[in-house]
């Protein structure tokens, strides 16, 4: 006996994950990160892939054209990102990953988490079904936003992200601090916003759909902490500096960007995170 059940609320669980888009591995994928015994786990996802597969697949909203990324087209080792020369550690096409390495300086990172520090709190997320924010048990990290060129740290790290990605500055949420203590993670999800939820049309207002996101480290903790896209295996290691960077051209788990941030086993993880939109978000 394994101690688990599989009970309403797995089973609530479960139905909601796949409303949402999220496909069987990724959802074992989570079970299995969350401690769950892969014989529960797959006795309760295998009530559910029958009907999966007998319900039509909706069509997938258009691809756009015009997207954030850097420009890869000459296979570079180095990127001149204005004020830095970053580097291209890692690529992938589907998703679209790029890793960078030297993104921030050792001061950079260490004047983002002073400036956060005093103002953390319990993280949220958005809230699609109202337009709001709201506590959410799949993320377990405190963070904060810094406005837009709030000081002069975030002014040239959002400017150089802007040279980088060749995306217009004003186009980016404001920067996200986040801080994960031993235990701390962020179960995968994707970071666009669901077109079926109703609150959605409030959220796009401020700036249009998100198109993509950059994910950068600032302190590395001992053990634990990696960047994971479950649909493609692929895991980054929270290496202080680096940044990692995906797009996703239309919102729809097609695009393969279900991601999330792996428990921390030791020590503490801080990130920053940019989220870029289709228009200027304001």
């Amino acid at each position: 006996m394994t101690g688990q059940a599989i009970s309403p609320e797995l089973r609530e669980w479960i139905v909601t994950q796949l409303a949402a888009g999220h496909s069987i591995p990724s959802l074992r994928a989570s079970m299995r990160d969350a401690g769950w015994h892969a014989d529960v786990a797959e006795k309760a996802l295998a009530e559910f892939e029958p009907a999966l597969v007998a319900s039509p697949v909706a069509a997938a909203p258009p691809a756009r054209t015009a997207m954030p990324g850097p420009d890869l087209s000459s296979a570079p080792l180095y990127i001149d990102a204005g004020d830095r020369r970053v580097q291209v550690l890692q690529t992938m096409v589907h998703p679209r990953v790029v890793v960078f390495g030297d993104l921030l300086s050792e001061e950079e990172c260490e004047g983002l988490i002073l400036g956060a520090r005093q103002r953390l709190a319990r993280s949220l997320t958005v809230e699609t079904k109202t337009g709001g924010e709201a506590l959410n048990v799949d993320r377990t990290s405190d963070g904060m936003f810094f406005e837009r060129g709030e000081n002069a740290v975030v002014a040239r790290v959002e400017q150089r992200i802007a040279t980088l990605l060749r995306w217009p500055l004003e186009f980016g949420e404001g920067l996200q601090i986040l801080r994960y203590s031993p235990g701390a993670q962020y179960r995968p999800h994707y970071d666009y916003f669901d077109p079926a939820e109703p609150g959605t049309p409030t959220i796009l207002r401020r700036g249009g759909q998100r198109v993509a996101t950059l994910v950068m480290y600032l302190q590395e903790p001992e053990q634990g902490g990696a960047t994971t896209f479950p649909d493609v295996g692929l895991e980054v290691a929270p290496k202080r500096g680096t940044g990692v960077f995906f797009s996703y051209e239309r919102p729809d788990p097609a695009t393969r960007t279900l991601h999330g941030g792996a428990p921390v086993l030791m020590g503490e993880k801080w990130v920053a995170t940019k989220w870029l939109r289709e228009r200027e978000f304001t």
